[in-house]
């Protein structure tokens, strides 16, 4: 069935003088007009134009396309190009934040480091202390026996005092009862018990 133009315009989405141009083109055969006078394509006529019309088309829609795709490439490019810079700012962040650890974890390390000889000065501080203590422990004991020692010899030398002071006593009480004779001994001064050494401790 016979087209106008206007209709065919439609059909391809193009412009009505597209369809007009390439109408006043065709061969005067393939040209029909309607009982008004108005143009109208007829089967073979539509197929000729169709043909005309689709080769542009392709041509334009190839072109738009490509410029779509370089478009699309460019995109892509720009988007790729951000990305990389976007990973490039991570990996700096990255290397910095690990450097700052490496750096606070050979702090920490001297720290223990420091910790661990104060804590062995500690250790051999206290067991010097330790040995000293014994030693003075010991020394003490010593001289602890030393002067039990010297007490015992002090009662005994006191007990011995005593009876050496009662003896004279005694011997005095006997002076005077007794009429002196020459055989008597000599009188012993008092003080005789007191001169011994060990008095002087």
């Amino acid at each position: 069935m016979p087209k106008t133009i206007r209709e065919l315009a439609d059909e391809l989405n193009v412009s009505k003088q597209t369809i007009q141009y390439h109408y006043q083109r065709l061969p005067a055969k393939n040209q029909q007009k309607d009982s008004q006078g108005a143009n109208m394509i007829s089967l073979t006529a539509e197929r000729i134009i169709r043909d005309k019309v689709a080769k542009p088309l392709a041509a334009k829609n190839q072109q738009t396309g490509s410029k779509k795709a370089t478009k699309t490439s460019k995109e892509n490019n720009d988007l790729v190009a951000t990305l990389r810079r976007e990973v490039e700012d991570l990996k700096s962040q990255r290397d910095k934040q690990l450097a700052t650890k490496d750096q606070q974890i050979s702090s920490k390390d001297r720290q223990l480091d420091h910790l661990t000889k104060l804590i062995d000065q500690q250790q051999q501080l206290q067991l010097a202390i330790v040995a000293e203590n014994r030693q003075l422990k010991e020394h003490v004991q010593k001289s602890s026996g030393f002067v039990g020692t010297s007490r015992s010899n002090q009662k005994v030398q006191s007990t011995e005092n005593d009876s050496i002071q009662n003896k004279d006593r005694n011997d005095n009480q006997g002076k005077k009862s007794v009429p002196q004779s020459g055989n008597i001994q000599k009188d012993t001064p008092k003080d005789k018990a007191h001169k011994n050494w060990w008095h002087f401790w």
